[in-house]
């Protein structure tokens, strides 16, 4: 691989610029090439890179934390690129998917903004084409994470299917007929950032009272800390876990206080798992989908979140009693889905590379031949 690396590394603005594939993708994913792929999916926190196979298993994994320098465009790209050109040295690699945590264009080139990135209208695509030697696809991470439950996990076999992800804020996606909804200008699915309490939390996307901030990763931590730091009796086994450094207070620290019966913890959980069932009924009423799948770190509560979720949803739900019940299941993938789905879909742009590669073979042994033929008459 190392004329890969070579090739990669001179930078080279030759790299082919490819539309991705849309309203085709439940057909085509049947007939992409069977190669595998690198999966990316880019969060406020973690970058995570594997090399995926056809049949949505992960041969390789890697990780590293998001950059902390200013979080700029440049140096998060800088990571993305050599993660690819480490799995690059181990494993033949076709085609790159991005599993982006913002908002995509509808041609799956620019990252249009990112509450917990500094990416403002980032030609994201372009810029990492320009650096590797493979095709690059680029997609909203929940967008791949149901992708990736809709192929391989939870919602197969689902023709509507609304994916949500609790992670750092709230991602959503949905899923129709087996084609993502990306909506007329790509930013469809953006849950996180409904309106649910007018003047609420400040929330990074600049507005108040996002539902994100009221069920996710942060809104537990926080909770938590507020709790820990105005030395409340209810959070003494925290505290003490703690050793008294409430910044040390973290969502896997509450799960696992949660897990040994925590009362606090408990209902920290419970109280988010609320709000998310009040959410999933809205939505419910807006887009009436037979399964609501349930991704992200803060899936890994199981019932400890799902369970109070499942209660809220039926006491919210618009005509409860009277209308088939959407079911609320946890993902299956974990963590992974976003970036097996960026992978997976970015097969559908390996096969028109290869396409592309063999039209242009063959158009050289076309006027390698003509030329043997001119050079050879009279």
């Amino acid at each position: 691989m190392s004329t890969y690396r070579d090739f990669a590394n001179r930078g080279s603005a030759r790299a082919t610029v490819l539309r991705t594939v849309g309203t085709r993708e439940r057909r085509s994913h049947l007939t992409a090439p069977r190669v595998p792929t690198v999966g990316i999916d880019i969060g406020g926190t973690k970058v995570m890179a594997g090399v995926v196979d056809a049949d949505g298993v992960i041969l390789e994994k890697i990780k590293t934390e998001t950059p902390d320098k200013s979080k700029s465009a440049k140096v998060v790209e800088d990571v993305i690129t050599e993660l690819v050109l480490d799995l690059s040295d181990r494993h033949d690699v076709h085609a790159v998917g991005i599993g982006a945590a913002g908002w995509v264009d509808a041609d799956r080139s620019r990252v249009l903004f990112a509450p917990h990135l500094a990416w403002r209208d980032e030609p994201l695509r372009d810029a990492l084409q320009a650096r590797l030697a493979v095709p690059v696809m680029v997609d909203n991470d929940a967008n791949t994470a149901a992708w990736a439950e809709w192929r391989f996990g939870a919602g197969r076999g689902e023709d509507h299917l609304v994916m949500i992800t609790l992670g750092t804020g709230i991602g959503g996606a949905i899923l129709e007929d087996g084609r993502v909804k990306r909506g007329k200008y790509g930013v469809a699915g953006e849950f996180g950032h409904m309106q649910v309490v007018p003047g609420g939390h400040r929330c990074p996307c600049g507005n108040r009272g996002c539902w994100e901030q009221y069920s996710s990763g942060n809104a537990l931590v926080r909770e938590a800390r507020e709790l820990a730091a105005a030395d409340s009796p209810v959070a003494y086994n925290l505290i003490e876990r703690v050793k008294g450094n409430v910044g040390d207070v973290t969502g896997p620290l509450i799960t696992e206080l949660a897990r040994e019966g925590d009362a606090m913890c408990i209902e920290l959980f419970q109280d988010i798992g609320q709000w998310l069932g009040v959410g999933i009924a809205n939505l419910a009423a807006a887009l009436d989908p037979a399964c609501f799948v349930i991704g992200g770190g803060v899936s890994a509560a199981d019932d400890l979140l799902i369970g109070p979720a499942r209660d809220a949803f039926k006491r919210q739900l618009t005509g409860r009693g009277y209308r088939p019940e959407a079911r609320i299941v946890k993902a299956e993938l974990g963590p992974e889905a976003g970036m097996v789905g960026a992978a997976d879909l970015s097969r559908l742009i390996a096969r028109r590379f290869r396409r592309a590669n063999r039209r242009r073979v063959e158009r050289n042994e076309r006027y390698a031949r003509s030329s043997r033929t001119t050079q050879g008459s009279p």
